[in-house]
């Protein structure tokens, strides 16, 4: 059953929170997904992210903002407690948006709360906000049948995608901004039915 804040309109500002981590080195890693969704929500809305408050890219289309922590991957809970004090926004209001190795490449999963599953930027949201009730988008990531362990993940995460992948790449991430479109639009329960089939 959909909770009142769940529904679009029922708080004054919602945030899209995409996970990664700054510098051009990392900008085509398999772990900064999460950015390029928040980027290609910032195009369809015609706004530009830029250095903002909580130490974040920042940009502000009505009552949603567009969020890309500038810390590293593993410190992102600091802009998601930072932008919900300064903008008190509930943490059913704050979707965040990220890579995932568990997930076959091109995968989408949206769940409205629970484990941060070892991925280290929503665990540090999930502290941050002290709840794990926070709305997500998990976005697949592995090419291989089995993910990577130990030092490999690290590796993994942290180089780009293929060239091969580059057209299903830009599908992934606007299916991704879709899938986030539908939790502005119409709440999670109607986006998780959509996007999780």
């Amino acid at each position: 059953m959909e909770r009142p804040e769940d529904r679009p309109g029922s708080s004054p500002c919602r945030l899209v929170l995409g996970l990664g981590n700054p510098g051009a080195e990392y900008r085509d890693t398999r772990h900064n997904v999460g950015f390029r969704v928040v980027e290609a929500l910032a195009r369809r809305r015609d706004v530009a992210l830029e250095e903002g408050d909580c130490r974040c890219r920042v940009a502000r289309s009505g009552d949603l903002l567009l969020a890309q922590p500038q810390t590293y991957m593993n410190r992102s809970g600091y802009a998601a407690a930072c932008l919900q004090e300064i903008h008190g926004l509930d943490p059913a209001g704050i979707l965040v948006v990220y890579d995932d190795v568990a997930l076959p490449v091109g995968t989408l999963r949206m769940r409205r709360g629970g484990s941060p599953g070892g991925h280290r930027g929503l665990e540090s949201v999930v502290e941050s906000l002290r709840t794990d009730e926070v709305p997500r988008v998990r976005i697949g990531i592995r090419e291989d049948d089995e993910p990577p362990q130990g030092d490999d993940l690290v590796e993994y995460v942290l180089t780009p995608f293929p060239a091969a992948l580059a057209d299903d790449l830009e599908a992934i991430v606007e299916r991704a901004a879709d899938a986030c479109q539908a939790w502005i639009d119409e709440g999670i329960d109607r986006a998780m039915n959509r996007f999780n089939g």
